[in-house]
């Protein structure tokens, strides 16, 4: 009873904070993807060139983010958040001054590791400061703001990057990290919670576990098939089902609507039914991928299905990132570390493959494949670790 009681409970103002700090990240991975010709033109670039801002930006949150947390581990997490942001804003204001294109990747490359570590020590304020029974609530949320980035951040980024240049948007993005700075340090508690400062020794223990490295690896596998398909939507909604192209901005935000809602609901499923509702959307997923292969040509289906796909396809990351957590015990700050390093591996090697497999035999087909293959590893392997779990409970 006291358990359902804390889950009625409302989250506190510093989870919504976190939130909108989400999106700003989030918004600045993707935005540049609708402005690359204007950033070519400005540096006098190619648009092959200018996709460098969008590449680098990855790299920056695989290499960087578990560098940024073992150099800030001993720091109260309300100033590790408050210093991502401060690095942030200063990354923009770099890329939006500039006129030297490899300054620009440097912007960019120091942005992502602020993001990274942002969004690593978030989700861990989000656990600590939710009430009893609502961690994985609070982390849904806080995962939502990179959510609602892709439906509202990145189009309105890019419209705006569209009217008055490719900066007016860097700069915005850099005066509300200013304002978001503000916000962490009057709402996020100070200190580490109820935890003591993180100790490497630990946190470097932490990682021996097997079960930890079977959820990172779920986390690749996740947004390596879901991404994929996602990444590459394009070609097959004009070329096999015949849509327009102007129609494909507005199937994009149908997915972006659906991983919104799906992230809220499993995050609050995921407190209660953890392993059901990350086994049921990686279900739901492999069953929708295969529809989609089926139904490819007719519009209607496409559509929806695609719209499915963002409801359950990324909603449960916030089920594996309170895994992590619960995996590594009272050390967890490296291992969350390395979480979005998870995240964007999976990415980088499945949208890889699909590159290549798209001038194959598999044609317009091969996103799907490919994100069926990773929705059946996932529950091979995120199904295996639940059995012996339930197994090493009886």
């Amino acid at each position: 009873m006291a358990a359902a009681e804390g889950r009625r409970e409302r989250l506190p103002a510093a989870t919504w904070v976190l939130a909108a700090g989400t999106f700003l990240m989030g918004t600045s991975e993707f935005v540049v993807a609708g402005l690359l010709p204007e950033v070519a033109r400005d540096f006098s670039v190619g648009i092959a060139q200018a996709g460098l801002s969008i590449t680098v930006f990855a790299l920056g949150m695989v290499l960087g983010t578990p560098l940024m947390v073992l150099l800030t581990l001993r720091l109260p997490r309300r100033t590790t958040l408050a210093v991502a942001l401060a690095v942030y804003a200063v990354g923009h204001v770099l890329a939006a001054l500039t006129g030297v294109f490899w300054v620009l990747l440097a912007a960019r490359f120091l942005t992502a590791v602020a993001t990274g570590a942002f969004w690593a020590v978030a989700s861990l304020v989000a656990a600590d400061t939710a009430p009893e029974g609502s961690g994985t609530r609070a982390i849904g949320v806080v995962q939502a703001g990179g959510m609602l980035a892709n439906v509202v951040g990145v189009p309105l980024g890019s419209f705006a990057g569209q009217l008055i240049g490719w900066r007016g948007p860097f700069w915005a993005l850099a005066a509300l990290a200013a304002v978001a700075v503000i916000a962490v340090l009057r709402v996020v508690p100070a200190g580490h919670a109820s935890r003591e400062a993180p100790r490497l020794g630990p946190e470097l223990r932490a990682l021996r576990s097997g079960r930890l490295w079977l959820v990172l690896a779920t986390c690749g596998l996740v947004t390596g098939g879901v991404l994929s398909v996602f990444s590459y939507i394009s070609p097959l909604l004009t070329d096999r089902t015949g849509l327009p192209e102007v129609a494909v901005p507005g199937v994009l935000v149908v997915f972006g609507i659906g991983a919104l809602v799906g992230s809220l609901v499993a995050g609050h499923l995921g407190d209660t039914r953890p392993a059901t509702t990350m086994l049921g959307t990686a279900a739901i997923t492999l069953l929708t991928v295969l529809a989609l292969a089926a139904c490819s040509t007719l519009p209607i289906p496409t559509v929806a299905l695609f719209a499915l796909l963002g409801l359950t396809g990324l909603s449960a990351n916030s089920i594996l990132i309170a895994a992590v957590i619960r995996f590594a015990g009272s050390a967890p700050t490296i291992a969350i570390g390395i979480t979005p390093s998870a995240f964007n591996v999976g990415t980088t090697i499945g949208t890889g493959i699909t590159a290549v497999a798209l001038g194959g035999p598999l044609g317009d087909l091969a996103p799907l494949v490919v994100g069926a293959v990773a929705a059946a590893l996932v529950l091979v392997v995120f199904g295996g670790l639940t059995l012996r779990e339930r197994r090493a409970s009886a």
